[in-house]
């Protein structure tokens, strides 16, 4: 808490400090102006004081800074022209100070309004975001993970791309998905996904079966009010996959995502599926049989679970991130330092912003394991 604090203090002092310019210059102006020949008035100028102070001050600074500009003007006046008090140029400067003054105090304290209701929207998202999709343990039975959710909307930081496992009697599954569309109503339908996965996924049944109770719960609960059938336009590509504890080939189901790759040796290996399954939500349509494809994940390799957000995120020339050409040759297979580095080459790539979500995952097989206990747990 002291840490935050100290950020919050940080700014105020800042726009304090930088105070003084608008200051300096009303005193500048000012006694240039009463110095100079009668003939020349720098009086308007007094006017870029309180038009730069919105800049790193608040309505109280932009309201002191006017009311200064509106006395130094006063007092310009009344020194040049002592006779007549005030002439009408001058009245009409200072109105023109008030006017403007007036004008951008209204300004800031809508502009402060406007973003207090946008931190509120973003801890709100936030909130819905660690309950909806909480960060992967760093450990899961043999396996070190690290995850990584980058949101399009940056005021939302929320979106529909998804991921959880869940640890069996025989090792860990794993979910990774993407829902159609952005923000709050791709969010729901994650949680939704997410809320069957977590039920289903400690059953002892294959993953076939469990992939067809996802696409059936898909269908069901995005079905809108009074359809008949879920051959609506809402579906969710995922990969789901099932990792043993002990040696043995990762079984893997992939529904319309992109597929997953292996890091061994700073060299990536795309696993492709070889019976690709349609998209959940969209099994109805196609009757699939559900075939789990296999690989091989060895210890000490990296295996790397994304959503299309990554391999479609476009730099200033429309080109795509080729995952595979950039991670060659990287040879840390520490998930979390991947992770890191991962996130600072794709922000990089396409100049600091995603237009789409993005999500990833590495995970390390651990070379020994001992299995405590015998039951399961869920993230």
């Amino acid at each position: 808490m002291p840490q935050r604090r100290d950020g919050l203090r940080r700014p105020v002092r800042t726009g304090r400090a930088l105070l003084a310019i608008p200051i300096a210059w009303i005193v500048a102006v000012s006694a240039v102006d009463l110095l100079a020949p009668p003939d020349i008035h720098l009086g308007p100028l007094l006017v870029a004081a309180p038009a730069i102070t919105p800049l790193f001050g608040g309505p109280w600074s932009v309201g002191l800074v006017s009311a200064l500009a509106v006395i130094a003007q006063t007092i310009i006046g009344l020194v040049r022209d002592p006779d007549q008090m005030l002439s009408s140029n001058h009245q009409a400067q200072i109105i023109a100070l008030v006017l403007v003054g007036a004008s951008l105090v209204i300004f800031c304290v809508f502009r402060e309004r406007r973003a207090k209701v946008l931190a509120q929207v973003r801890y709100v998202s936030e909130a819905a975001q660690r309950v909806v999709l909480p960060p992967l343990p760093a450990e899961i039975g043999p396996l070190r993970v690290a995850s990584l959710y980058l949101a399009a909307e940056a005021e939302a930081q929320i979106g529909g791309d998804l991921y959880a496992v869940a640890r069996t009697t025989s090792g860990t599954r794993l979910i990774v998905g993407d829902v159609r569309g952005k923000g709050l109503t791709a969010a729901n339908d994650a949680a939704l996904l997410l809320g069957a996965f977590r039920v289903a996924a400690h059953r002892q049944a294959g993953l076939g079966e469990l992939v067809s109770y996802l696409d059936r719960s898909v269908c069901w609960d995005l079905m809108e009010p009074g359809e008949t059938g879920c051959f609506g336009e809402t579906f969710i590509t995922a990969t789901i996959l099932d990792i043993p504890d002990r040696d043995g080939r990762v079984q893997m189901v992939a529904c319309g995502h992109p597929p997953p790759v292996v890091l061994r040796d700073g060299q990536p290996t795309t696993m492709d599926a070889l019976h690709p399954a349609p998209p959940l939500g969209l099994g109805a349509l196609a009757h699939p049989q559900y075939h789990v494809d296999s690989f091989p994940f060895e210890p000490g390799d990296l295996l790397l679970l994304y959503t299309d957000g990554v391999t479609e995120a476009r730099d200033s020339t429309g080109t795509f991130y080729p995952l595979t050409d950039r991670i060659t040759g990287w040879t840390d297979n520490d998930p979390d330092a991947f992770l890191i580095r991962f996130r600072r080459d794709l922000l990089q790539h396409v100049g600091g912003r995603l237009d789409d979500d993005a999500a990833m995952i590495a995970i390390k097989r651990m070379a020994s394991f001992t299995r405590s206990g015998s039951g399961t747990t869920s993230v």
